[in-house]
């Protein structure tokens, strides 16, 4: 039995959640971040004369940051690791979100965003690695949607200080709102530094002794006694460089997993950030007070959290595909009949349906991604996936009031847009998407394939 068996065959313990929960804070917290950006967008535009598309930009700037993030930290945990990686990441994103605060001018706080972003971005594709390595096989799905779930917490906290310090203080609340979000990502990154380096990573990097001392804790978690553990041929993609890693993650045996995941992560990137980062700011157009309009949003966020619990009971029982695609044309559905909303009860009903089905779907995106791709490549495999779909989250948060303001679009037809969208990103997974449920990751990705010839 080599190490990775004896993780997929051991049950989930307490170790595991430990894992889950301190991942998911930072996740949490990342989260937050993105929400507050939708929330203060109305008084920084106010305290700066900005017009729509300078704060589009602000979005944009932020979303570059993501690109950028997702691409070099996969590309660097697969070559240093996914603790080394985890922790910077999240102190980068703490520094920018702070620094946001401080801004003097338009200039600076588009680097300032483009900081917390080169954080946000790094982290997440790394986090999903981490969590889904030492994941039992069996229980893999739903512990990466439970992951995937802090991030409705994180857009709920968004809404609370939205809600309790944007509307109260004029002046500096848009600041005040940004340090909060700073300050407790840093009391995360103190407890995250005794979680452990992913024992798989550790095997096919020639660090067997470190990996097996990891697997004898887990057992002893569990109560299990020890079993002999074979040792893991190293893997040589470790040491590939950048360009050869996105050119394997090209090669025959993986391309039609890459296509399909950079073609779900544009769409639903795309679809996510154009709807979601706006709302405050369309519902404002639509009349409703600055207050009135955050209260809709904090109610739409709180239907989040059974749209991911419903996918995690899914997810391992139903399989990763069918569940995707359901996801994906329910937010479909719900895209257009918000975008033709004319009361606002009827407004706040089809946002929930949306935040529903949407992050529901969002819980299989990143439990679906990294299991695609081979231990020495799926770090790097996830991130280039995620930087993909960053590029639609640039383009998005710009494009959307272009497309209200300048192109002189309809909200209905906004949101048609949006709609196609998901129905496009559904067909993609059905398509050329294969189920994973269940699996261990060595046979859904062998190491070997990490080892390729390029062609």
């Amino acid at each position: 039995m080599t190490v990775s068996d004896r993780l997929d065959s051991l049950p989930a313990t307490r170790e595991h959640w430990r894992l889950v929960v301190l991942s998911g804070l930072g996740w949490m917290f990342d989260a937050m971040d993105v929400g507050l950006v939708g929330f203060v967008l109305v008084g920084i535009g106010r305290d700066w004369h900005l017009k729509a598309t300078d704060l589009g930009l602000i979005l944009s700037a932020g979303f570059f940051g993501l690109f950028v993030g997702a691409l070099g930290a996969g590309r660097l945990a697969d070559r240093y690791g996914r603790r080394a990686l985890f922790l910077a990441t999240l102190l980068i994103y703490s520094l920018g979100t702070g620094l946001s605060a401080l801004a003097w001018n338009l200039p600076s706080l588009l680097l300032f965003r483009f900081i917390a972003g080169l954080g946000l971005g790094g982290e997440l594709p790394v986090a999903s690695a981490l969590v889904s390595e030492f994941a039992p096989a069996t229980a893999r799905g739903r512990m990466l949607v439970i992951l995937e779930s802090f991030w409705a917490y994180g857009w709920i906290l968004a809404a609370i200080v939205g809600l309790g310090i944007v509307p109260t203080l004029p002046v500096w609340g848009w600041r005040v709102a940004f340090a909060v979000g700073a300050l407790p990502a840093l009391a995360v990154l103190y407890l995250r530094r005794r979680l452990p380096e992913s024992p798989r990573y550790l095997a096919v990097t020639g660090h067997v002794d470190e990996a097996i001392s990891i697997v004898r804790q887990l057992e002893q978690a569990a109560g299990v006694a020890p079993v002999a553990l074979e040792p893991t041929p190293a893997a040589q993609a470790a040491r590939a460089s950048t360009w050869e890693r996105l050119a394997r993650l090209w090669s025959r045996p993986l391309v039609r997993r890459t296509l399909m995941l950079w073609l779900l992560w544009f769409g639903i990137v795309f679809s996510y950030y154009g709807v979601f980062t706006w709302l405050p700011q369309l519902l404002v157009a639509r009349g409703l007070t600055v207050a009135r309009s955050f209260t809709y949003v904090f109610i739409t966020t709180l239907a989040q959290i059974p749209g991911y619990f419903s996918a995690a009971y899914l997810v391992d029982r139903w399989g990763r595909k069918p569940t995707l695609v359901l996801y994906l044309l329910g937010s479909a559905v719900a895209a257009y009949l918000l975008g033709n909303a004319g009361t606002a009860p009827i407004l706040v009903l089809w946002g929930c349906l949306l935040s529903f089905f949407n992050l529901g779907a969002w819980g299989v995106v990143y439990t679906y991604t990294p299991e695609l791709y081979p231990t020495p490549l799926r770090a790097s495999g996830a991130g280039a996936a995620a930087a993909f779909g960053r590029i639609a989250g640039i383009i998005a948060p710009y494009l959307t009031p272009w497309l209200l303001s300048s192109a002189g679009l309809s909200q209905p037809a906004v949101f048609a847009l949006f709609m196609a969208v998901f129905v496009l990103t559904a067909l993609d997974v059905l398509l050329l998407g294969e189920e994973t449920r269940g699996e261990p990751l060595e046979r859904i990705a062998p190491t070997e394939l990490a080892a390729t010839p390029l062609r």
